[in-house]
């Protein structure tokens, strides 16, 4: 099934709505991928062997490539691992590998200069494809550096290995690498001795960043980029495998970019039966994007983006006391302190204009029980009924939703807390609020990877954060996403509501970062 979201009328702005077409925009093109796998990636092949295989890889970017410039792309982005695949073991992975200057010290085009260093075949076939369509393009390889046995961090085998993005300009000169701070597993690279922060200019939208797959989930260097360094256009590779409820590719990647009022340019691997898909184009307001679980190939994505300038930024970049009186000042209506709604003393038009019947007090204590939901403890209360409001806590996380149902149904939602240390797959803290479609009718299915849903609920959904790094994910039916009404900050809640969805919800979640409680400290 494939899904797409385009919706270039508005850019919705703090105070006033601004036609695309008045705005400084340009085309980016990001390629979902179906990389030609090596079906033996334990063994290591030659090096002809290796650039073979990667020739498979590189032809289809050439074509791809074309077809953006046809469409007047100025940029274009590819996924991670897009030039080999997976599963590789340092040795077996060091055929492919090439040398990569640093770009900040030589200044190098690999098209016009392709013997300046030995076994770059795969940095010079880039390099072409960006000079001959006269467009940006970012690409992720693998890299090696040899290194001293008298370098503390120098492996026993005397090289460095890594995961590295390269980011040519359209005259082919190689102007930028970043190498992955955050390694997903991956035994065939080695982490670099510090945080990279990269920034490349170009001509067309200024400036841009760039990181890798699983940093997007970290502080450094996804978050870091942005907040300290005024970033507000992204460039992503990934080969992200999608885990529903919470982290599909498609609902973080646009929950990102709200988030942070960012352009974020992601190119995802295709490879469904790895669970791999989901690649976007997204801006502060609108996206355009691709998930698709049955087709066998790839798929260009081709649109214009507003270059972001500081008169435009989101009011959600504000410091968090900012943020506070700019949505009050925005006629949002106040809400019940946490003390308030325990004690059930808050009347209904407090917790939420979406129901209509007076209600002077919390609904009844309900079904409160603890599932796994993506290898964490939630604890979880039962959503139930046409209306109604509930809260459940974990630690000192309390979460709360007012709902109300288009009809009535049988099917089981919760709404589930968290707050905690994520420890399965990486590790990091987090303290989320979602309110979930259950994959059956019992309880233990409530957390489960759901993608389909036919009950249309309006909802506020709010939480009393420790962190103010939240992300917003509203999740329908067949994987479509929507964006929420009204979200922010009122004194120390979070908060988003959503009405008159047209399709039915699968999640709705407030997805906390708490950064500095990464790794326990």
């Amino acid at each position: 099934m494939e899904t797409f979201c385009l919706k270039w009328l508005l850019l919705v702005w703090p105070c006033c709505a601004v036609p695309v077409d008045a705005l400084d925009v340009y085309t980016a093109a990001v390629y979902e991928h179906k990389a030609v796998l090596n079906p033996r990636p334990e063994i290591p092949p030659t090096r002809q062997a290796a650039l073979r295989h990667m020739r498979e890889n590189l032809d289809t970017y050439r074509e791809q490539v074309n077809r953006a410039s046809d469409l007047g792309a100025k940029i274009i982005v590819f996924p991670e691992d897009g030039l080999y695949g997976f599963d590789f073991n340092r040795d077996s992975i060091l055929p492919y590998l090439e040398p990569i200057p640093d770009p900040t010290v030589v200044k190098w085009n690999p098209c016009l200069h392709p013997t300046a260093f030995n076994n770059t075949e795969v940095l010079y076939q880039l390099s072409c494809m960006a000079s001959n369509s006269n467009m940006y393009l970012i690409a992720n390889m693998g890299e090696k550096q040899t290194c001293e046995h008298n370098d503390s961090w120098c492996p026993p085998d005397g090289r460095y290995q890594f995961n590295t993005d390269v980011v040519f300009d359209a005259e082919g000169a190689l102007i930028a690498k970043y190498q992955k701070q955050n390694l997903y597993f991956e035994v065939a690279f080695n982490t670099p001795k510090a945080v990279e922060h990269v920034i490349f200019n170009t001509p067309f939208a200024g400036r841009f960043g760039i990181f890798t797959c699983f940093d997007i989930l970290f502080y450094e260097p996804a978050v870091s980029l942005i907040e300290n360094y005024g970033v507000k256009q992204i460039v992503f590779p990934t080969a992200w495998m999608n885990q529903l409820p919470l982290l599909s590719a498609i609902e973080f990647q646009q929950a990102f970019a709200t988030a942070f009022s960012i352009n974020l340019l992601a190119a995802n691997q295709h490879h469904p039966e790895k669970n791999m898909t989901g690649s976007g184009i997204y801006t502060p307001s609108v996206s355009l994007y691709y998930y698709n679980m049955e087709s066998s190939k790839g798929k260009l994505l081709v649109t214009e983006v507003p270059i972001i300038t500081p008169s435009k930024v989101h009011s959600l970049e504000l410091s968090k006391s900012q943020m506070t009186s700019a949505f009050l000042k925005s006629n949002i209506y106040n809400k019940p302190s946490v003390l308030q709604l325990q004690k059930g003393r808050v009347k209904q038009e407090q917790i939420s204009p979406l129901i209509s019947s007076p209600v002077s007090h919390m609904d009844g204590p309900g079904s409160i029980f603890n599932a796994l939901m993506m290898y964490d403890n939630y604890t979880f209360i039962s959503v139930t009924g046409m209306e109604g409001n509930r809260q459940v806590c974990s630690n000192t996380l309390c979460c709360h939703v007012a709902y109300q149902r288009g009809y009535a149904t049988s099917n089981l939602y919760a709404l589930g807390a968290f707050d905690g240390l994520h420890t399965v797959h990486g590790t990091y803290y987090l303290q989320v609020c979602a309110l979930v479609k259950c994959a059956g009718s019992s309880y233990d299915s409530c957390g489960e990877s759901v993608t389909t849903a036919s009950d249309i609920i309006d909802f506020k959904l709010w939480g009393n954060f420790s962190t103010y790094h939240i992300y917003t994910e509203i999740l329908a039916t067949e994987m479509k996403l929507y964006r929420a009404d009204t979200r922010g900050w009122d004194k120390n809640i979070f908060y988003m509501t959503k009405r008159r969805m047209s399709a039915g919800l699968v999640t709705a979640a407030l997805y906390g970062r708490w950064y500095e409680k990464d790794y326990g400290l």
